[in-house]
């Protein structure tokens, strides 16, 4: 199975956990792509690319469940700054959130790809979904919790995805273009979420999936991947509320969540020993 992450140094706890849980629930050999880059701000700060030490310690889990499996990070620094998303570089959502929308432009990347959110756990098998027929299909998805209410075609079609969890057919994208014209809307017009407004709007061949495969809200007995979004709380007011896989005590103590304490255990040992 191949797996695509995105992102830059501070997400490498969520990559480690979501990577815990796949070798967890999957048998077949897992060829994991981490697409990252080096990123420069206007304030001069500067943000990292993953680490070799997250890639030697993921490594090592991947070879010790099946010696078959492997992880390797792209670097996409040049290719971003060649064509970034300039209407939404200061978006609420990084540009590390658009480095997918470059894997067309990557030739080692596999033409089938499950691309997932750094905040998503792995419940169990999804064997089924990765291997259905794609053919005509340019990504799968599940419609998004709050979005899928109000972005929508005009005819009141439900079909707005959550860009989360994205079995991609890349060959099938770059066929279309799919990917090339959405870079080109996040570099020429300002969107509240540019990437998955972007794939939404633009893609005409997408499938919709059962929400079990990104549940973003409440799980159940058959959910397979539980994304970690932001969610809205109502009492004692209206507010925001997000608790990340990583923040350890909160899932605990504020989602009352304990299903992955053996995922979370591993992974506490292991940056216990980094």
């Amino acid at each position: 199975m191949n797996i695509l992450f995105c992102g830059d140094h501070s997400v490498e706890d969520g990559i480690l956990i979501a990577t815990l849980s796949l070798i967890k629930n999957v048998r077949e050999p897992l060829h994991i792509y981490v697409m990252t880059m080096t990123l420069s701000s206007s304030n001069g700060a500067q943000r990292k690319p993953v680490s070799e030490r997250l890639l030697t310690c993921a490594r090592d889990e991947l070879h010790t469940a099946n010696p078959l499996s492997s992880i390797e990070a792209i670097d996409c620094t040049t290719l971003f700054n060649q064509t970034p998303p300039s209407a939404n570089m200061t978006s609420r959502f990084t540009p590390y959130s658009m480095l997918r929308l470059y894997a067309d432009q990557i030739p080692q990347l596999p033409n089938r790809l499950l691309y997932l959110d750094a905040d998503i756990i792995c419940r169990q098998s999804f064997e089924a979904f990765y291997h259905q027929d794609l053919h005509g299909v340019e990504f799968v998805g599940v419609l998004d919790h709050y979005g899928k209410w109000f972005f929508h075609h005009e005819l009141k079609v439900y079909d707005y995805v959550n860009s989360g969890v994205l079995l991609l057919n890349l060959a099938y994208i770059r066929q279309t273009q799919l990917f090339a014209k959405a870079r080109y809307m996040c570099e020429t017009q300002q969107r509240f979420m540019p990437d998955q407004t972007a794939l939404n709007k633009l893609s005409r061949t997408k499938r919709i999936a059962p929400e079990r495969f990104n549940e973003q809200h409440r799980i159940q007995s058959d959910t397979v991947f539980q994304h970690f979004t932001t969610s809205f709380k109502f009492f004692p007011w209206v507010h925001t509320f997000t608790v990340k896989p990583w923040e350890v005590q909160r899932v605990h103590s504020e989602l009352g969540l304990h299903d992955y304490d053996d995922v979370l255990n591993k992974y506490l040992e292991l940056k216990q020993h980094q």
